[in-house]
């Protein structure tokens, strides 16, 4: 580990330490809660009148080089988040990953008289950077009022005097995704001991740094460690808000199988004029399969590939109503890019050798990534084409008309849990009362979390809790996050905490 990550790991260490410390000293035996007012409004009160030191808690985090391509900076970001946990009086210890993997970290906290047991799982690698694209550097977080228009300016929050604007944003890689889940967990815990308000649960924590690089070893450390991460609900803190910006609750996350296809035309580019209606050309090809495969509404056209789909049950239809939580209950085919030729100024009238074509599917219960790749090579050579997994040598590219190379990664399922048991219906009203009003209610988010590692290992209900803003560009430059979705934040993970009872 260089100076420079040492040093940035001692500064956030200080920094997290420093903002638990008041709230962590005899908490636990002032267990009788305030009643002057209910849990939202005394978490409210609290936080506004720390409002700084919330800013500076996701800052310091923000400001850890937790990504993969920088192990030094995860592991940093580990050893931060154990110490901030370990100084709320929290159980503490790492959950081996892999010989070369971050670890996970996980907290243990026991609540008298508690008959339930929760744990909060959020990650803190973020996606990869190109420093180029951003407006800042990514790990130097930056604040900003009116940051999506043209007026957007830069805010020295540090000398701002709270209450800040709600509307103000933080940028920087992780802040939102997923980062902010942690610092609103850590600042709910804080509000709750600081207002004397006892959990009604015991309290797990596992923050792993893989997710963003598919939580290659997760599985194997939830095996692993099954009976110390036994409990009654996993609460999954990832992804954003609803559009409208209400809070949000959701119940799975889609599965995901990428593909990385080429298809061959001649061996060297050649005059489209002379060859044009003769010679195999991989663009055009390219084109004609991808709407064979998907029509203009994104419905998959491939047969077999959506019979193992699961029917969608009257409850899940009654909350997921809209036009967009619909499409999410159906899987998808997308387009990643295309890269055939050269188009523009760079533009030749030849034949290309090649087409490449990226694709990503989204997969919905009960599909498996196995079925799916068969059910996607099934439709491929009973259209003629000749299907291969390395390049083809020359006889090979003779021989055939139609060659494809694919190259696909491993993939996982989706995830859907049950949206009427008691902890489902427990962690709605507990959403609801922080939110000051009904949160939205979905089946299913459309992205993909690997929420199907803990279902293998655990019976427990898996439920879905985001918290960042929809528009925080995260897994892009200028990944940002809306000060008032942290607030809403703590004032839920607090609400999750202090409320839960079924």
């Amino acid at each position: 580990m260089s100076w420079i990550t040492r040093t940035a790991c001692l500064n956030a260490l200080g920094a997290l330490a420093s903002l638990a410390a008041s709230a962590s000293v005899g908490w636990v035996a002032q267990v009788a809660p305030a009643h002057a007012a209910d849990l939202r409004s005394q978490v409210e009160q609290y936080r506004v009148a720390r409002e700084a030191a919330s800013g500076g808690e996701i800052d310091s985090l923000t400001r850890l080089k937790s990504i993969a391509a920088d192990p030094a900076g995860l592991i940093a970001t580990a050893h931060a988040l154990e110490a901030a946990l370990r100084t709320r009086g929290f159980e503490v210890s790492e959950l081996a990953t892999g010989p070369s993997s971050p670890p996970a970290v996980f907290g243990l906290l026991m609540t008298p008289r508690a008959k339930r047991t929760v744990v909060f799982y959020a990650h803190y690698d973020g996606q990869p950077v190109t420093p180029a694209q951003w407006s800042s550097d990514p790990f130097t977080p930056v604040m900003r009022a009116n940051a999506l228009t043209a007026e957007a300016r830069e805010v020295d929050w540090r000398k701002a005097a709270p209450p800040f604007d709600p509307e103000w944003r933080l940028f920087g890689r992780a802040v939102s995704d997923d980062k902010a889940s942690i610092a609103a967990f850590l600042a709910a815990f804080d509000a709750l001991k600081g207002t004397h308000t006892p959990p009604s649960v015991n309290i797990k924590v596992l923050w792993e740094g893989e997710e963003e690089a598919g939580s290659e070893h997760l599985s194997h450390a939830l095996r692993e460690n099954q009976k110390l991460l036994s409990a009654d609900l996993f609460l999954i803190g990832d992804g954003p808000v609803h559009q409208t910006r209400k809070p949000m609750v959701y119940f799975g996350a889609r599965g995901v199988l990428s593909l990385e296809a080429t298809i061959y035309g001649p061996l060297r580019a050649l005059h489209d004029g002379h060859y044009g209606n003769w010679v195999p050309n991989p663009a055009s090809m390219a084109a004609t399969l991808i709407a064979q495969m998907r029509d203009d509404n994104g419905r998959i056209l491939i047969p077999g590939f959506s019979d193992p789909v699961r029917a969608i049950t009257p409850q899940e239809l009654t909350e997921g109503n809209e036009d967009l939580p619909a499409s999410i209950m159906r899987p998808a085919l997308n387009i990643r890019g295309i890269r055939a030729g050269q188009v523009g100024e760079s533009a030749a009238n030849a034949i290309p050798t090649t087409a490449a074509i990226s694709i990503d599917f989204r997969l919905v219960p009960d599909q498996t990534p196995a079925g799916s790749r068969a059910a996607v090579e099934h439709f491929l050579t009973a259209h003629g084409w000749t299907v291969v997994s390395e390049d083809p040598d020359i006889a090979t590219r003779l021989a055939h008309p139609r060659i494809i190379k694919l190259t696909w990664d491993s993939g996982y399922p989706a995830l859907r849990s049950d949206m009427s048991s008691p902890a489902a219906k427990a962690v709605i009203a507990a959403a609801g009362k922080a939110a000051g009003a009904p949160v939205v209610v979905l089946p299913m988010a459309g992205g993909s979390v690997p929420l199907y590692m803990f279902a293998d290992v655990f019976s427990a209900p898996i439920i879905c809790l985001p918290i960042v803003n929809h528009d925080n560009n995260q897994h892009g430059a200028n990944e940002n996050l809306r000060l008032q979705n942290l607030w809403d934040g703590i004032n839920t993970y607090a609400a999750l905490m202090a409320e839960l009872n079924w």
